[in-house]
């Protein structure tokens, strides 16, 4: 039997699994595949890339942060974020319950090819905001934004671009894509993804 992998662009407000007993908007309003899973989390909250597969053990080796597979997220923080804070970020951050390993941390210019939120992220006029590339190795609950607060730089907006090789490009709002047979059998160290066939489920 043959691994599939899914990439899907989740939405903000979308529950990462397939069902919901509140009638909330779940994966199953998104990809209409049987038998497929979430392989790691994100939260309803935050938009981005998801990957789904049918096979268990290949689910566990992607989300496993024992396998040190790379995350990297895009964030819409509030303020003007300084070398200080984002050395800080990188250097590790005591958050109480546990302390994050050293990441990934840069500065980075607004994407322009980012689609508008909805509902939009509220502002505050009188504050500023900036956008940091985190590469996380590791995923705890919502420690992106438990991170960025401890800086000083509350959360607005939080993206998920790539998981490893990965990565979101080329995918719209609700969209997904199967990868090719060869690039399922391990989880590789780089390289791309190429879609063989894809679909967008309209609500």
């Amino acid at each position: 039997m043959e691994t599939r992998l899914l990439l899907l662009n989740k939405p903000f407000g979308v529950l990462c699994q397939f069902t919901d007993e509140g009638g909330r908007a779940t994966l199953k309003d998104y990809v209409p595949v049987p038998g497929v899973y979430a392989a790691g989390r994100l939260d309803a909250d935050s938009e981005g890339l998801v990957l789904l597969t049918d096979d268990g053990a290949f689910q566990h080796r992607i989300a496993d942060p024992r396998h040190k597979l790379p995350k990297t997220y895009l964030v819409q923080v509030e303020g003007e974020v300084d070398e200080a804070a984002l050395a800080l970020l990188r250097a590790g951050l005591d958050l109480g319950d546990f302390r994050t390993r050293p990441c990934g941390a840069r500065r980075v210019a607004e994407p322009d090819w980012l689609w508008p939120r909805d509902p939009p992220v509220r502002f505050r006029k009188s504050v500023p905001t900036s956008w940091v590339e985190i590469v996380l190795r590791e995923g705890k609950n919502r420690q992106v934004r438990r991170m960025t607060a401890k800086v000083g730089h509350p959360t607005l907006r939080l993206i998920r671009v790539a998981i490893g090789p990965w990565r979101l490009d080329g995918l719209g709002v609700g969209e997904w894509r199967e990868l090719a047979r060869e690039e399922v059998g391990v989880v590789p160290a780089s390289g791309g993804a190429a879609a063989i066939r894809g679909n967008r489920l309209q609500r």
